[in-house]
């Protein structure tokens, strides 16, 4: 019988000083649990998602057969993080556009919609957020954090800003901070949302309409990078579009002349598969996420850089964890290589932290973090299983 997930709200109306200096006066969480809080409490895990995820990190909804969390390979009953065994926790980060208080939302201030005028967001907002749901929770440590990606950063930023709530810190396919590279792709991507002529600004739910153009593009983008090039010419190679499909997979619209209309485009228009692939994924992404959304999430990822406050010195950044770690990278993962997490690893060990570290030699690139790999599970559920031993 499959995991079934019931999403949860908390609301917060004491203000949330934020780290740009504004203040959100009144706010939502939304979020999902797994499993059973021990009597000791002691068995909580977190998991922070990426940027175009959400607090649905397992099983399926009552009715919904095509609902899985998006990292349900990781977490439930018998996996890497048993859900038998521990108490998971899947929170949606302030700001998105999957729950919690958003762009989309009303301000209460103006009784208008936030829009661009929502508050520029950082993952340490994103964590004292976080730890304040759990104080409502009745969590005072957290037998582990766990994230992926921008969920890599937080599960770090976890570690720094309460170490003495952390006993444990996965951090997976992450980095310390961007590389310039990083930054340049997020500004193209944000680039071609804000000068799309249905952005209006920010504002473009006033004028009902979606910036579905930019979103699109940016999204393409972003999924560009996420793979390896291996995977890229596995998949595709220079292989030319079959007639009336894209990329294999059923399109948004049944009807062809629909979908060419929305996007468009001409069949002349389309003449490779990773053309199709694309453009479907960029499609999919336009109808689901929330462009300012995507603004304020990039922007945290560009932002995030704890050693800035040390003068770039890592190690004296990572002084204030106390957490064990394990840390995971992926051979072909160029946007998050895997010398980016053994930046971290050296710090840690500078600071005579125990930390454990698995390289894996897989071909598909930052998504990676997400598929099926034997031997990257195989690390991440034995180290669960040492924090269950532990516990026992």
């Amino acid at each position: 019988m499959p995991l079934l997930a019931t999403p949860q709200f908390q609301h917060f109306s004491e203000p949330l000083a934020l780290q740009s200096g504004a203040v959100i006066a009144g706010y939502t969480l939304a979020f999902e649990t797994y499993g059973t809080l021990n009597a000791e409490r002691s068995n909580a895990v977190v998991v922070c998602h990426a940027l175009n995820a959400s607090h649905h990190v397992a099983g399926v909804y009552a009715g919904e057969d095509k609902s899985e969390g998006w990292w349900d390979n990781m977490i439930g009953p018998g996996k890497p993080v048993d859900s038998n065994r521990f108490f998971v926790i899947g929170i949606n980060n302030l700001g998105s556009c999957f729950g919690s208080t958003g762009p989309m939302h009303e301000n209460p201030a103006t009784g208008q919609v936030y829009g661009a005028d929502f508050p520029v967001v950082t993952v340490e907002d994103w964590v004292h957020a976080q730890a304040r749901l759990l104080d409502v929770l009745g969590i005072a440590q957290l037998a582990a954090v766990l994230g992926g990606s921008l969920g890599g950063m937080q599960a770090l930023s976890w570690a720094l800003q309460y170490p003495e709530r952390v006993r444990n810190a996965v951090v997976v396919a992450s980095a310390p901070n961007l590389t310039a590279e990083n930054i340049a792709f997020n500004e193209v991507a944000r680039r071609a949302i804000v000068t799309d002529p249905d952005f209006h600004g920010g504002n473009f739910y006033r004028h009902g309409v979606i910036p579905k153009r930019g979103l699109r593009i940016a999204r393409m983008i972003g999924h560009i990078t996420y793979l390896s090039d291996d995977v890229m010419n596995e998949k595709f190679g220079r292989s030319l579009r079959p007639p009336d499909l894209l990329a294999g997979q059923a399109p948004p619209s049944d009807d062809p002349a629909t979908l060419l209309r929305d996007y468009h485009y001409s069949t002349q228009d389309i003449e490779f598969q990773i053309e199709s692939y694309l453009r479907y994924q960029g499609d999919k992404f336009s109808e689901y996420f929330d462009a300012n959304t995507y603004l304020l999430i990039t922007r945290a990822l560009d932002y995030f850089d704890p050693a800035r406050a040390f003068g770039g010195n890592l190690t004296r950044a990572l002084a204030r964890a106390t957490a064990k770690f394990l840390l995971v990278s992926f051979t072909t993962d160029w946007r998050f290589a895997p010398a980016r997490s053994r930046e971290i690893v050296k710090a840690l060990l500078e600071n005579r932290r125990d930390v454990s570290y698995a390289e894996i030699d897989a071909p598909h690139g930052h998504d990676a973090f997400l598929l099926d790999d034997a031997r990257y599970l195989g690390v991440v559920g034995a180290y669960f299983d040492r924090i269950a031993k532990e516990l026992a």
